[in-house]
């Protein structure tokens, strides 16, 4: 046994390695691009199109690193309520549908790449169809990942066979329709099998469908549930499952896509260095002088890093344990800080360079430079609900505050100088139109990588590979999702589903203020059991046509829709926030439930009045 998770572990790393060669290269090229503009006033062969084969290849191997760690996003509501002995069955049961889906997209991806592109089609000088290969590869790896670790499972041989005759039948009934469209000249039987199936497959769509979502609520990854639902209604009312390759393909390797594993990369190295400790004695010393100040410093550092890392559960991990402490000694009472640190674990996502706010762009097809600009005044308010919070719990407790002191400042400044700088440099870059969005993350990589590497030297190459051991699953994960949610989008739109959502709801709902009500209850409702990337990629196609129903300016609805998702992080029962900070601080799911109360509410009141006063959002955009 020991041997094996020593080959899983070299294996991981040899795959880690990959990525992280494929993440410098991703943001050395738009710095090359802009020197060689500037020099020669040319550009560098077929970049862009290189770029995005390179986010393509990010996006499948770090999805298969997801997979061997089993570190793919679900929602996995309904499993805790399973008793005990009834969960490997499920677990076998989600890994059945996981297999057959995973085997239906190597088909049709391996049909996909020789329909779509020609022998002589390249990317510089590479063949287009062998970068497009590491989609039928990563697939298959997948499935042949979860067979293995299920027959590796406790189970008697029996069992195992029954599973692995499941898993194999439900994949080929899946296979079909792929084969059916490809495949000519067949005999007679076969071609009589294969008829036979597509008609079985049609009178199984509403079935397969509900399996698809129950494994889902047993914690089937998010993109296995919207890809097998995808696959199985282009199956019956399309046919050409290859479409649905295609879209996965034109997804991930869309123009703005760099931009996620770029800014995503930029965070981790943040997390994973001393950053956090040295923006904490900054904060610290600049704000404990104030009233309420180190309750204040504790939201300002939580939203920079979760500005940063886009994924809030990455704010508590990194830094809650170190902000949980000092805000004991502060005087702080173990409730006030738990209910604090749990609720600004996500109240950065509505500054740039935010990865949220990148996203909803790419999905909703507006601009991002508008999104950031609208999402400041939003963030501020939120940002300081919870500061106000802080002072007035500070007065009411007397809790002491330090005498200011310019020359511990000044060290503090000295100390995290080059971290400070770095949201300057993204908005100086961004909003002066110097650089596009994605050479504005090659340069927040490559500025990051010199400070932590060189200058305080405590990343090197081994650490480095850490890092990405630990970003990768988040960005192939969200890629993935990004891509498969693309395909359910054209199956949509293909079936005019939205407009008809849009009609249904408007003759219904007259009023822009109930639906305004309506839509921030399904959000919080949404965000409470889905983290945001998954929501934002399944939510905003439907929501997008019924905003311009009721006249609601885009670049609002979607400040209204990131803010009511940054409050579903900690919405009970099963906010992604509540259980991180149970696990983090060491306190059972009570405690936080009733710590959070307070600061939920008055989240919730920012969060209206972002909904009902569009000027806050739309002050500057205009």
């Amino acid at each position: 046994m020991s041997t094996e998770i020593n080959r899983k572990n070299k294996f991981q790393y040899f795959l880690n390695t990959i990525i992280t060669t494929l993440i410098i290269l991703l943001s050395a090229i738009p710095i090359l691009e802009v020197i060689v503009r500037i020099i020669f006033q040319t550009g560098i062969i077929a970049s862009h199109s290189t770029m995005r084969h390179i986010v393509l290849w990010i996006a499948l191997i770090g999805s298969y690193v997801a997979s061997l760690d089993g570190k793919h996003l679900a929602i996995a509501a309904g499993k805790k309520y399973i008793p005990e002995k009834f969960q490997k069955t499920t677990s076998s049961f989600c890994k059945i549908i996981e297999i057959s889906v995973l085997l239906a997209f190597f088909v049709a991806s391996v049909f996909f790449i020789f329909i779509a592109f020609g022998a002589n089609d390249k990317v510089g000088y590479l063949h287009t169809r062998f970068l497009a290969a590491i989609m039928p590869i990563c697939f298959l790896g997948m499935a042949l990942n979860e067979i293995v670790d299920t027959l590796r499972k406790d189970f008697s041989l029996i069992k195992k066979v029954v599973f692995l005759f499941a898993a194999l039948l439900l994949g080929l009934l899946f296979i079909v329709p792929s084969l059916y469209d490809n495949i000519n000249n067949l005999p007679g039987f076969a071609k009589s099998i294969m008829d036979g199936s597509i008609v079985l497959l049609q009178i199984l769509k509403t079935p397969l469908i509900l399996l698809l979502i129950l494994s889902g609520v047993f914690g089937a990854p998010i993109f296995i549930v919207l890809g097998g639902i995808t696959y199985i209604l282009i199956s019956v009312s399309i046919g050409y499952t290859e479409i649905a390759v295609n879209e996965i393909y034109v997804a991930i390797t869309g123009n703005m896509i760099p931009a996620i594993p770029l800014f995503t990369i930029t965070g981790f190295i943040l997390s994973e260095s001393q950053a956090g400790k040295r923006l904490v004695d900054f904060f610290k010393e600049s704000f404990g002088w104030f009233p309420g100040g180190m309750i204040i410093a504790a939201v300002l550092i939580s939203a920079f890093f979760t500005t940063f890392t886009g994924a809030s559960g990455v704010t508590i991990l990194a830094v809650g344990g170190l902000l949980y402490i000092i805000l004991e000694n502060y005087g702080v009472d173990k409730k006030f800080r738990t209910g604090l640190l749990t609720s600004s674990g996500s109240i950065g996502l509505l500054f740039p360079p935010s990865l949220p706010i990148i996203l909803y762009g790419i999905t909703a097809n507006i601009d991002i430079k508008k999104l950031f600009i609208a999402g400041i005044f939003p963030g501020i308010l939120i940002v300081l609900s919870l500061s106000i919070l802080g002072i007035w719990y500070t007065q009411k407790h007397k809790i002491r505050h330090e005498k200011i002191n310019v020359l511990n400042i000044l060290k503090g400044i000295k100390k995290c100088f080059w971290e400070l700088l770095l949201p300057f440099i993204i908005v100086i870059s961004y909003f002066s139109g110097r650089a596009t969005i994605i050479e504005t993350g090659a340069i927040a990589v490559i500025y990051i990588l010199v400070v932590e590497v060189f200058i305080h030297k405590e990343i090197n190459l081994k650490g480095l590979i850490a890092v990405v051991k630990k970003s990768a699953p988040v960005v192939g994960g969200i890629l993935i999702i990004l891509g498969m949610s693309k395909a359910f989008s054209f199956y949509m739109i293909d079936e005019m589903i939205p407009q008809r959502l849009s009609e249904w709801i408007a003759a219904r709902i007259t009023s822009k203020i109930v639906f305004l009500i309506l839509l921030n209850i399904m959000l919080l409702i949404a965000g409470c059991f889905m983290d945001i990337f998954s929501a934002i990629l399944v939510i905003v196609p439907l929501i997008v046509p019924l905003g311009e129903v009721y006249n609601i300016n885009p670049v609002h609805l979607g400040i209204i829709f990131l803010a009511n998702l940054e409050l579903g992080y900690l919405t009970p029962p099963v906010g992604l926030n509540i259980f991180l900070a149970s696990y983090r601080f060491e306190q059972p799911l009570e405690k936080i439930y009733s710590s959070i109360v307070p600061f939920f509410l008055i989240m919730l009141v920012a969060v209206v009045v972002i909904t009902f006063v569009p000027e806050i959002s739309l002050l500057f955009v205009k």
